[in-house]
């Protein structure tokens, strides 16, 4: 459940970070990523703004402490499919918070990060997510029969922040009452609050350890079971021959709630957000069930909502620029999505769209493991939503709001049919 920033972030405040000598003054663009300018018209639009003609592959800004941005999507699929440059020793940003975040095997790299990554896709592989598609089908159909007969609902508030939400908790066997907490911490995490970098990874910091908290009597009790819940079977993995040790196990967990209760959330309403604004898509989808299967693939590269970073692994030349070990990498993929050098015509949503590219989960070793979950939740959603609610739009009254950050966020998306 996306859970917003108490206090509206304040670009004027915020720290700015002196221009290295190594950092052409060309390349510096003030792009901050927790408060984009011109985000009320859409987080995708406003990340756009930067990918204009002439824009270096790599820019630097002086907020959130300094660092690179990747301006188009071969520099994003690039570095994040050389992590033997590129490391994830820290992913978040500013580079004080990410120093501050324990989750494994995230902060890993290849072989260490090899074993564990195993792990997570035994747990959350296509076959273990098939067995419990129709568990995820009766969550969604029992939730839009709720909404279907009184003619709107906020879909953020009422769907997407309930939906894959209620899914996780089931597969992890844990209580829904327990999410507003756990909802806290990812917000803390993925949009921490401050107007420096050292206030930042304080509020990362302490998401960071509200998760270790909450897991650890959770992994204590399942430890050594047979139960078949999903953080039974991660924290009874072993890796490399051995039990995983009780340090990487809460890493481990808090990693899978952090992925399970905050990105297919906030997805979910950028997606329906644009086919309550395009009725022709929806009858499109609607006419075809393997075209609205197909399209979950488009929908995922047309709304990503991630923006981590990668850090600079040792000095080297890297087009055109001299990038010092330490530097981080921002890899916002909503520019790797929506470059129109690799996907023509990128804002559409085209369902007959054949070679796409995009970095929505990432890439390299640490692509998500989580995507076969993701991709069910979607195409689950489309088809249960249709049956119900075949057409639908939005309030021209209200807007959504936007939010920028590690993952981005929506909140008031007002849909209305007829009831």
């Amino acid at each position: 459940m996306a859970t917003m920033p108490d206090q509206p972030l304040q670009p004027d405040l915020r720290s700015r970070a002196p221009r290295p000598d190594h950092v052409p003054e060309a390349h510096v663009r003030e792009i901050d990523m927790y408060a984009l300018d011109g985000i009320e018209a859409g987080y995708h639009e406003a990340w756009k703004r930067i990918q204009q003609s002439g824009v270096p592959d790599l820019v630097w800004t002086p907020f959130t402490g300094g660092h690179w941005i990747a301006t188009n999507g071969e520099t994003v699929r690039e570095v994040y499919n050389d992590p033997s440059r590129f490391s994830s020793e820290v992913i978040f940003l500013p580079k004080e918070a990410g120093e501050k975040y324990q989750m494994v095997p995230t902060r890993m790299d290849p072989p260490e990060h090899t074993p564990y990554r195993k792990a997570l896709d035994k747990g959350l592989s296509l076959n273990q997510i098939r067995k419990v598609e129709d568990k995820v089908r009766t969550i969604a159909a029992d939730l839009i029969e709720s909404l279907a007969p009184r003619g709107e609902c906020d879909f953020s508030a009422e769907y997407a922040n309930v939906f894959p939400v209620k899914v996780f908790m089931a597969l992890a066997d844990l209580p829904m009452e327990d999410v507003p907490i756990l909802s806290r911490y990812a917000r803390m995490m993925t949009r921490p609050e401050g107007n420096t970098p050292e206030e930042m990874a304080r509020d990362l910091e302490a998401g960071n350890d509200g998760f270790f908290a909450y897991v650890e009597p959770v992994i204590n009790a399942r430890r050594g079971t047979d139960r078949e819940d999903l953080i039974s079977v991660m924290v009874n993995a072993e890796i490399d021959g051995k039990p995983i040790s009780h340090e990487k196990a809460l890493g481990l967990i808090s990693l899978l709630l952090l992925g399970g209760l905050d990105t297919v959330v906030n997805f979910l309403s950028f997606m329906m957000i644009h086919l309550a604004r395009n009725a022709d898509l929806v009858e499109e989808l609607q006419k075809d069930s393997l075209a609205l299967m197909r399209s979950a693939e488009e929908m995922f590269r047309r709304f990503p909502v991630v923006s981590e970073a990668r850090m600079v692994a040792r000095d080297q030349e890297y087009r055109g620029l001299h990038l010092k070990r330490g530097d981080m990498i921002l890899l916002p993929t909503a520019l790797h999505g929506l470059d129109e050098t690799l996907n023509p015509d990128p804002w559409r949503i085209n369902l007959a769209r054949r070679g796409l590219s995009h970095s929505t989960f990432g890439g390299g070793p640490h692509r998500c493991a989580g995507l076969h979950l993701a991709r069910m939740e979607v195409i689950i959603t489309l088809e249960e939503w249709f049956k119900r609610i075949p057409r639908f739009g939005t309030r021209e009254d209200i807007n959504p709001v936007y939010y920028s950050g590690i993952v981005a966020a929506v909140e008031n998306v007002p849909l209305v049919w007829p009831a």
